[in-house]
């Protein structure tokens, strides 16, 4: 969800093509983008925000002034299907995280992922936060005190209350992250390291499952460590399709994650409740998820080549951070004051985030990125 996509050339077979150079070792060569891959996360967020603004009952019926159950009831069961695209999101990083890190040092890898994170999500957490301190905005702020652990992105180990709803996602990729930099990047990637990895981490959050210890639940995360593994595995496949340890380490993530989303999002049928969704239905969701990433890393999308695919991706990432706080401002200036209907409110609501995204990336990521990267790549000074 979090992730930039590097630049992957691939023979036909999926394999990366090695640049010889003059008396050097050959080395990776720059690459084409995988776009589709930039617009399956754009789908992927939208997915979320069909959940946050139509899937689901409490703060947004602030903003519609009604639940969205009987604003939308032909539709509303189908929005809480898009919580499913965190999942999806997490395939994907899954995949992106494996190809940025292969052949790169513990610095830099460390300084991309950083240098990913943070700028647009301190842009967000100032928004937000300022909004949610206007006197006429019903929504509860955040005091100063826990503002700054915000900052950090570590306010759900501390107790601290969140400024932004979808931060509990960044926390489970930061632990990703360290994972696989502690297991992988640190000792130098290779297939052989990868498998190893993928295997290790399967077996520790099976046991987990068992074992009811919050700082082992905490540390294996074991009901998104298969989509995270899932996405490791399709990279593998990407750089060898007929490598069957990793449709085997594909297939078992494939099989463990649906069981985990369906304890997650199912229940039995209550008249009651927001919505019921059906088990078959989550199941189908998150199959249709790993084979999009799979025909990606395939090569199989590789005529979606289109431009606009990679200002998508651009967008993903911010927009994932502001479209549900402040979504829920622009709903009640919208539907409530304005009275506009609720589909139309809907959709300038939808439209009027990605337009914050596009600055967000266009005045915020483009300058900060870059420069946060260069200082973190750097390294001290020699004393």
């Amino acid at each position: 969800m979090t992730n930039t996509l590097p630049r992957v050339r691939s023979d036909a077979g999926g394999q990366p093509r090695p640049t010889p150079a003059a008396g050097r070792a050959p080395v990776a060569a720059p690459v084409s983008r995988l776009r589709a891959l930039d617009g399956l996360r754009l789908v992927a967020a939208l997915m979320v925000a069909l959940y946050h603004y139509g899937g689901r009952s409490g703060d947004i019926s602030k903003g519609w002034g009604a639940s969205p159950k009987k604003l939308f009831p032909a539709t509303h069961e189908w929005f809480s299907y898009g919580c499913l695209g965190v999942q999806i999101f997490f395939v994907i990083s899954g995949f992106v995280i494996c190809m940025s890190g292969w052949g790169r040092p513990l610095r830099s890898f460390f300084a991309s992922r950083v240098a990913r994170l943070y700028p647009a999500y301190w842009a967000a957490l100032v928004i937000v936060t300022a909004v949610f301190a206007l006197p006429w905005v019903v929504y509860r702020t955040v005091t100063p005190s826990e503002f700054l652990v915000n900052l950090t992105m570590l306010q759900m180990p501390v107790g601290v209350h969140r400024v932004l709803g979808v931060c509990w996602t960044l926390w489970a990729e930061l632990r990703f992250y360290a994972l696989f930099a502690l297991c992988v990047v640190l000792p130098g990637a290779t297939r052989r390291r990868v498998v190893l990895f993928c295997a290790g981490w399967t077996l520790a959050a099976a046991l987990t499952a068992t074992a009811q210890q919050p700082f082992l639940e905490a540390v294996f995360m074991p009901e998104y460590a298969p989509f995270f593994i899932g996405g490791m595995g399709l990279y593998l496949l990407h750089r060898n399709r007929r490598d069957v340890t990793a449709w085997g380490i594909v297939a078992v993530s494939w099989a463990i994650g649906q069981h985990w989303a369906v304890v997650g999002l199912w229940h039995k049928p209550n008249p009651a409740a927001f919505s019921n969704r059906h088990a078959s239905v989550i199941i189908a969701i998150v199959t249709l998820g790993f084979l999009l990433v799979g025909a990606v890393a395939l090569g199989w999308f590789r005529w979606a080549d289109w431009s606009w695919l990679t200002v998508a991706g651009a967008l993903t990432y911010p927009f994932y951070l502001v479209h549900e706080h402040l979504g829920w401002v622009v709903v009640g200036v919208l539907h409530k004051d304005l009275h506009i209907p609720a589909p139309a409110t809907f959709a300038l609501t939808i439209a009027a985030m990605l337009l914050l995204a596009w600055l967000l990336n266009r005045y915020v990521e483009r300058w900060a990125t870059p420069l946060l990267r260069r200082a973190l790549a750097r390294g001290p000074a020699p004393s």
